[in-house]
């Protein structure tokens, strides 16, 4: 059975391109170095690299079994700080993964409060553009517990947090805030060039969804990957965008619209394991604080499909 030095040295190798800088980086002698891979390669039963005359690449077999190297290096790290807050210690590092939007919107309230509450916990970030990245990233033992739209399949433990409401923005002279209150139809819109997301980001994805199923193509003014710089430009007048309530700040000069019918994304906070206890704590400061999703109720999805 391979083990987890045997798992480090793939990662390493891959990671820096040759077995001399990994036995840099691993302090070893190359010899040392490549006797302990050579020793992996037995283990699973063929070559794992092809030795290139500069630098290696992942046979098919390596390429199988880097991501799962990758999760148990992750894994192991994380259980031995699990050990260490079990024995009541309240330091270390807690690691989130999430999409740029929700960083952006829900995200700094929480982590406030956190810090208030766990002053020697430190956070690490891992922000990402889209739902499947975040998923991905989740499988693959980055973080310690991601917050993000609600997975679908995933092979883990999800708690559901409720959901956060979509609004359209656009620029405070713009005749549609006028013209019938706060609240409009998608479809009113059809005719706009929009403030729209770069094709990888997942608020790209949802726009998209939102306007189909109000009968319609979302015609480009500009594209953006973040959200906050979404609300910028459609409040300057570049045209509406839609993005999430809780990203737009509270003194913004431009108008913020309501749907009808509304767009809601359910969000989650999901780990692959059993959360130790300070995860835990953090995933229930998140599901007890209903303020921190502001501008939401029990409203529909977008059409059918869940909202990525």
């Amino acid at each position: 059975m391979a083990t987890l030095r045997q798992l480090e040295y793939l990662v390493a190798i891959v990671e820096t391109g040759s077995f001399t800088r990994a036995a840099e980086r691993l302090h070893l002698t190359q010899p040392g170095l490549s006797h302990q891979f050579l020793a992996l390669e037995r283990e699973v039963g063929g070559p794992l690299l092809e030795r290139l005359p500069r630098g290696v690449r992942l046979t098919p077999a390596g390429r199988a079994m880097l991501p799962h190297a990758r999760a148990a290096l992750a894994d192991a790290a994380r259980a031995a700080v699990a050990a260490r807050r079990a024995t009541g210690a309240a330091t270390g590092e807690l690691q989130v993964a999430t999409l740029y939007s929700i960083s952006h919107g829900i995200l700094p309230t929480a982590l406030g409060r956190w810090r208030r509450a766990h002053p020697g916990v430190r956070v690490r970030l891992f922000e990402f553009r889209h739902v499947d990245d975040l998923v991905a990233a989740m499988q693959a033992g980055r973080a310690d517990v991601a917050v993000g739209p609600e997975p679908q399949g995933f092979e883990g433990i999800v708690r559901p947090l409720g959901g956060e409401e979509f609004v359209v923005v656009t620029a405070a002279e713009d005749p549609i805030a006028d013209a019938g209150g706060a609240t409009i139809r998608l479809a009113e819109l059809a005719d706009r060039e929009w403030v729209h997301f770069t094709p990888d980001s997942g608020l790209s994805d949802i726009l998209d969804r939102a306007c189909a199923d109000a009968g319609f193509a979302a015609r480009v003014a500009v594209r953006t990957e973040q959200g906050a710089s979404a609300v910028g430009y459609a409040g300057a007048g570049l045209g509406p965008t839609l993005v999430p309530a809780n990203i737009v700040p509270p003194h913004f000069a431009g108008a913020v619209l309501r749907l009808d019918p509304p767009i809601r994304r359910p969000l989650a906070a999901f780990t692959r394991t059993v959360p130790d206890p300070v995860t835990a704590a953090f995933i229930e400061l998140l599901a007890d604080r209903a303020d921190l999703l502001p501008m939401t109720a029990p409203v529909t999805t977008l059409g059918t499909v869940p909202v990525p």
